[in-house]
């Protein structure tokens, strides 16, 4: 084992490298100027969107619009924001957080550009179920299959690390440490928890997550706010020391800026999954007129995984100050941090969070998994087989090393990304045609609205 993790940790840190962090930024960075900065002036109306009672319940798709975000929000809202956050702080300091904030800026232009050409280019199945994400803009945007297929694969290695090893590893984790639980008996229940969802396909997983999303991110962030509130005189000080980190490289393992930007955009990436290609494939299988709309939905979910749920572990992190004892593992910091402000009702907030939100997780990408399993084989039998090894994976990843399972991550979310990003660009001219039509759809709407308003007053 020991020579396994220091294997995929020099496979990780030759991936994560300076030219990956450049081409994740740089890709972010490059389709905000094409979308002309849309996820700061569009923001407002994305949330909106996302909270209106009036989806598209005609349209092509298979789950509803707040259905296909919940199920990429509970895919992306895992132990990325508990334990990853913790980790970034441990090995790039409290400065990591600021580039988690820098990258998810520029991701929400990524996640925006991401869900557009999935919807566009997304198609049906033999099931009459729709299917998108890369690998079919690769295929049928790009004209690339190779690179679909690239994507396919690193896409089901991925569902195996991200979305299965490192939440049931991580929550049977945090049961054990808090209620005594040996992590065979959590790989069990989690094991058959997921089972009896996903045997219902993405309709049972789109109803589960619908209910579960709210319920845990609300709870997190009240818990969260709570302590800040609490502690609101500390807050500008935590700014401070995040900022001023973010540039010197203090605290940083090595003392080095390059660890605080490095772990800070690799863990913000494994957060809020912005530019790895995972999202996009839950945004094809939504009931949308037109792309722009399910995009502007879709952009909102790298707000509410980072600047909202990241933050509130990061700044809870940085005020307790328990980031500089070098014995607490990552999984213990953020129970640690939260204890500090609650006492023993801090532990029992992070372990019925990191329950949740990993619980969530994994659903979300049993479907991101299946979908490019099912792109590499057609065989009508292949998504049985996938989903026995994935439910068989959850009880795995539950009783494996934690540092393996995290390094493995690093490694296939890196191999998602590459192929992806080659796409968002090569494609970047679709979302700027797609970003056109869903504003000049808005301005009619809007305009339409206010002459309703005035016929109605005219009459009154």
């Amino acid at each position: 084992m020991d020579k396994l993790n220091e294997i995929l940790g020099s496979i990780s840190g030759v991936l994560w490298g300076i030219p990956l962090i450049v081409l994740i930024v740089g890709s972010g960075i490059y389709l905000t100027i094409r979308v002309g900065v849309l996820q700061l002036r569009l923001l407002p109306t994305a949330l909106r969107l996302v909270f209106s009672k009036k989806h598209a319940t005609d349209a092509e798709g298979d789950i509803s619009q707040f259905q296909a975000l919940t199920t990429a929000l509970a895919a992306t809202v895992g132990t990325g924001n508990i334990v990853g956050v913790a980790t970034a702080v441990i090995l790039g300091g409290p400065g990591a957080i600021f580039w988690m904030w820098f990258s998810a800026f520029f991701g929400m232009a990524t996640k925006y550009s991401e869900a557009i050409l999935a919807v566009r280019f997304r198609v049906k199945d033999s099931k009459g179920q729709m299917a998108g994400g890369p690998m079919y803009y690769l295929e049928h945007g790009l004209k690339q299959k190779w690179l679909a297929v690239l994507f396919a694969l690193f896409g089901v290695l991925a569902s195996f690390g991200i979305g299965n090893g490192t939440q049931s590893n991580s929550v049977a984790g945090v049961v054990n440490s808090t209620f005594k639980i040996d992590p065979w008996i959590t790989g069990i229940i989690l094991t058959i928890f997921v089972g009896l969802v996903i045997l219902g396909g993405i309709q049972s997983i789109g109803k589960v997550t619908a209910v579960f999303v709210p319920v845990m991110a609300i709870f997190y962030l009240a818990s969260g706010l709570i302590i800040i509130i609490m502690n609101i005189t500390a807050v500008p000080e935590a700014f401070m020391t995040i900022i001023k980190m973010a540039f010197s490289g203090e605290a940083a393992a090595g003392g080095a800026i390059g660890a605080a930007i490095r772990y800070g955009v690799a863990r913000g990436v494994f957060s809020n999954e912005a530019g790895l290609g995972s999202a996009p494939i839950a945004a094809a299988a939504a009931k949308t007129d037109l792309p722009g709309r399910q995009a502007l939905i879709s952009m909102t979910q790298v707000f509410f995984d980072t600047f909202l749920i990241c933050s509130i572990t990061g700044l809870t992190i940085v005020m307790s100050g328990v980031y500089t004892n070098p014995k607490l593992e990552a999984n213990a910091v953020t129970t640690q941090a939260f204890g500090h402000f609650l006492g023993s009702w801090g532990p029992i907030v992070v372990a019925i969070g990191l329950i949740f939100f990993a619980s969530s997780t994994i659903l979300g990408w049993a479907y991101y998994g299946e979908k490019c399993f099912q792109y590499l084989f057609k065989n009508p039998f292949a998504l049985l087989i996938y989903r026995i090894i994935f439910v068989g994976f959850v009880f795995i990843g539950a009783t494996i090393p934690l540092d393996i399972v995290w390094t493995f991550s690093d490694v296939a979310n890196g191999l998602m990304a590459i192929p992806n990003l080659i796409g968002l660009i090569g494609l970047s001219g679709i979302v700027v045609f797609e970003t056109k039509r869903i504003k000049a759809k808005l301005k009619e709407e809007k305009e339409e609205k206010l002459n309703n308003k005035a016929e109605q007053s005219a009459k009154a």
